[in-house]
């Protein structure tokens, strides 16, 4: 009995062990099919590589997401509401079997804002004048800052900005930029090492196209198809947990590569421009070209009428100028709008280069009864001491200043004043039997009777010009320096003159400028300082309604003020002859060329 009782004790501990181990067994095999399970449900997002660092895990209150969710719409691209609507269309397919599950069991992956903005880290923002976009800095881009570091040429690229046409082409350069920036992170990540590989064939698939085609036309047919597949890759990269840290970094290194790229292309343009606008154009240096060679070709009878060129009760006019056709459009304005032209001489003063051509424009074209003189005041054997070693042209200072002491730079307002060159200073020498002319420069256009000036009395002062008292003397004191005058006298500008040449004479004008030129040549802004002192007291104001200036430079000019006007001053680098000269201001100008004359067609003057 105690045998048999012995013996069933012991088969009792075995069953209960054999036991204990199948219902182990049976808990590993449950275990091991519920890691899979897990890991497709998306747990394995607490898990990362070596390497990598992961989110932070979001806290129950919810600001960690939110914070997140904020940098990531910072760090998206700007695209299309249709592309994005696909994105999230996309993702929801993906994810459709995760969206079944419980909350706490779905994917921890980073949404797809419905609308992404790219914004940008430092001081860039977007403006918007006059309807056009305009991205701005701190330094380059901002409209004062730019107006003060590269003038005019910010104005006509605000006014010749041109509209993106090639939107597929800006749009793959987006989906580049935004492909680069997630591409370093993906790579790090080894369970996403097939959406790497779809990266790095996108990446180069697109740059491939981009360095072959830089319109909409030069792209190939399939372009809509890779676009798409960027567009895909791009959605999927942004449905997984990333470190935002790296990507932050790669967009602002490749932020800063472009900054840089477009601060380079700024200042080339800038250059180009002062370039274009310095230089003298194609089609007139042939003019001039054309009509030096046929001067000496044609030999035409050169008349010469030595007794008007000094008589002193004719009305004598004066250009100094190196352009043939903006003196030509000058002397023909002033002679169309002329009562009686039998009176009017104009002189013509240019240099070595330009002589011969202006001398045969001026025997082959008539300006009605009014005669033209053409003289060389580079040439010594005829005026000995009254010439210099090359013809200076009036001289054009841009000024700008704030509105009031308080105003940011971009609310400045720029001026740019037109003053005597060196070349005015011999006049009294050049003409001596002269007691009075009105000296015109180049850039105007008459459109009215100027009869009236001759009969002005200026009170014995030497010279009548516009002043222009929104730049006041005391302005300008950083370039007039220590030296004693009237702060708040206004300034003045060359363009239409009417000079006293006996009262010159009288107070020895050229010899007091040429003794404040020795003394301030060291000076930036020597000659505006000569001159504005040289004439201090000296300036009989015209009235406001004789010259209305700024059609070199400002857009903003009222078209009835224009027609009013008796001469319209194109003062500022867009000059008229220029293709980048301001097209609504240019008509005034070219309705005084003649259209039909065969050297201006041949060189293509006419367009």
């Amino acid at each position: 009995m105690k045998g048999g009782s012995g013996g069933g004790g012991g088969v009792a501990p075995a069953k209960r062990r054999w036991r204990g181990l199948a219902i182990a067994v049976l808990f590993l095999v449950i275990l091991s099919m519920l890691v899979p399970l897990g890991f497709l449900l998306g747990l394995h997002s607490g898990f990362h590589s070596a390497g990598h660092m992961p989110l932070q895990r979001p806290s129950p209150s919810g600001d960690r997401s939110s914070h997140i969710d904020n940098l990531v719409r910072k760090l998206g691209p700007t695209l299309p509401k249709d592309v994005l609507k696909g994105f999230v269309n996309e993702a929801k397919n993906e994810t459709g079997s995760i969206n079944a599950t419980p909350k706490t069991q779905q994917k921890k992956g980073i949404p797809i804002p419905p609308q992404v903005v790219m914004q940008p880290f430092t001081s860039k923002n977007i403006s918007r004048i006059n309807g056009k976009a305009k991205m701005k800095s701190d330094v380059d881009e901002s409209e004062g800052f730019c107006d003060l570091k590269y003038g005019s040429y910010c104005i006509w690229r605000e006014e010749n900005r041109e509209e993106m046409h090639d939107s597929m082409v800006k749009k793959l350069k987006d989906q580049l930029f935004v492909a680069r920036a997630y591409f370093p992170s993906i790579v790090k990540i080894p369970a996403q090492s097939k959406l790497s590989g779809e990266f790095k064939q996108n990446i180069q698939e697109v740059e491939r196209v981009l360095s072959e085609s830089t319109t909409d036309a030069d792209l190939p047919p399939e372009i809509q198809k890779k676009s798409r597949r960027m567009e895909a890759v791009i959605a999927r990269a942004k449905s997984v947990s990333l470190d935002c840290n790296n990507i932050d970094k790669k967009l602002r290194q490749i932020f800063d590569l472009t900054e840089d790229e477009a601060n380079f292309h700024m200042k080339q343009s800038a250059f180009l421009y002062q370039l274009a606008v310095q230089t003298m154009p194609k089609s007139l240096h042939c003019l001039s070209m054309r009509l030096t060679v046929e001067y000496f070709r044609d030999h035409l009878f050169d008349k010469e009428l030595s007794e008007k060129y000094s008589d002193p009760t004719l009305q004598h006019y004066v250009i100094f100028s190196n352009n043939v056709i903006a003196s030509s459009v000058v002397i023909n304005s002033t002679v169309v709008h002329a009562i009686d032209t039998v009176n009017q001489v104009f002189h013509v003063l240019t240099d070595w280069q330009n002589y011969y051509a202006m001398k045969h424009w001026f025997l082959r074209n008539t300006f009605r009864d009014a005669v033209v003189q053409v003289l060389n005041i580079e040439d010594p054997d005829s005026y000995g001491k009254a010439t210099l070693s090359h013809l200076t042209l009036p001289v054009e200072f841009r000024v700008s200043f704030p509105s009031n002491d308080s105003a940011p730079a971009i609310n400045n307002r720029t001026q740019y004043v037109s003053i005597f060159s060196h070349s005015h200073y011999l006049l009294p020498e050049i003409f001596k039997n002269l007691e009075k002319v009105v000296v015109l420069d180049d850039d105007v256009v008459v459109q009215q009777d100027l009869s009236a000036l001759w009969s002005l009395n200026m009170g014995g002062k030497v010279t009548g010009a516009i002043e222009i008292c929104s730049v006041k003397m005391d302005q300008l004191r950083s370039y007039l320096g220590d030296h004693s005058f009237q702060k708040h006298s206004c300034s003045w500008m060359s363009g239409l003159n009417v000079i006293d040449l006996a009262r010159w004479r009288d107070l020895d004008i050229s010899e007091t400028y040429w003794k404040l030129v020795k003394e301030v040549s060291m000076k930036e802004g020597s000659a505006l300082l000569a001159t504005l002192l040289t004439f201090q007291d000296q300036i009989y104001a015209l009235d406001r309604v004789w010259v209305l200036s700024g059609l070199g430079h400002d857009y903003g000019l009222d078209i009835e003020g224009i027609k009013k006007a008796a001469v319209l001053h194109y003062n500022g680098n867009m000059k008229p002859w220029l293709d980048l000269g301001i097209p609504k201001y240019k008509e005034y100008w070219k309705k005084f060329l003649n259209h039909e004359d065969q050297y201006l067609s041949e060189c293509n003057v006419n367009r």
